[in-house]
């Protein structure tokens, strides 16, 4: 009788990445990584019995208009806020599909939502997708508090996708903002320091309410950051 070939679980990781990748990048995704999140996902808003079942995260980012992001100055445009909803559900979407493939390959998948708030007061959902992506190689935290990527700057949307299916696992980047103060000098709140750590999140949270008050948009959207983050050409 011939003898089964081992597989090695070293290229299996390999191979499953590579195809989750390659369908990411068919459903619209610009950037993907995954991230070990065995230290981190205590701090998750998941029930405990759920989240153990859980190792790795998936990544997702989806590219931001350049062009329609230039129209915003000092505060956000109804297109824009338009186009943010938008990119958000394609993000949910592509989230859902790649956790079917998942399912249908005989693992687990935990879809995150792009942007539902459970914290108001703190701005938080069941997750940090920027964390995530810091885990996963996307990127950095720029001085905007924002996820920054090398290439593409802040004008990325992320989600997160939560599974225990073999995969290789991305290491963060060691890049960073260096001398750009872009954000800072654009910020309409004033929310933006040189020191990354002195991002004042009320500040950012005060203006966005402006925002909403005068209904210039309906949910907490700004994007001049955004516009001011394009990264490298």
């Amino acid at each position: 009788m011939a003898q089964a070939k081992k597989t090695n679980p070293k290229n299996k990781k390999d191979l499953n990445y590579k195809l989750l990748k390659d369908l990411s990048l068919s459903l619209g995704a610009s950037v993907f990584g995954v991230a070990d999140i065995s230290d981190s996902k205590h701090k998750f808003a998941i029930s405990s019995n759920l989240i153990n079942r859980f190792d790795k995260a998936i990544s997702l980012g989806a590219r931001l208009s350049a062009s329609l992001l230039e129209e915003i100055n000092d505060q956000p445009t109804k297109t824009y806020y338009y186009h943010y909803r938008t990119v958000n559900a394609l993000l949910d979407l592509a989230a859902v599909r790649i956790s079917n493939f998942i399912q249908d390959q005989g693992f687990s998948a935990f879809p995150v939502p792009v942007s539902q708030i459970l914290d108001w007061n703190n701005q938080k959902g069941q997750l940090s997708h920027k964390r995530i992506g810091v885990l996963a190689g996307i990127g950095w935290i720029g001085r905007n508090n924002l996820l920054v990527n090398d290439k593409l700057g802040s004008q990325f949307r992320i989600t997160t996708i939560l599974t225990d299916m073999p995969l290789r696992l991305d290491l963060p980047v060691k890049h960073g903002c260096g001398s750009c103060k872009a954000c800072v000098v654009a910020c309409p709140a004033g929310a933006i320091k040189e020191n990354p750590e002195d991002y004042d999140l009320n500040l950012c949270t005060e203006k966005l309410k402006d925002f909403t008050r005068k209904h210039i948009v309906e949910q907490f959207v700004c994007g001049v950051c955004v516009n001011a983050c394009r990264g490298k050409k």
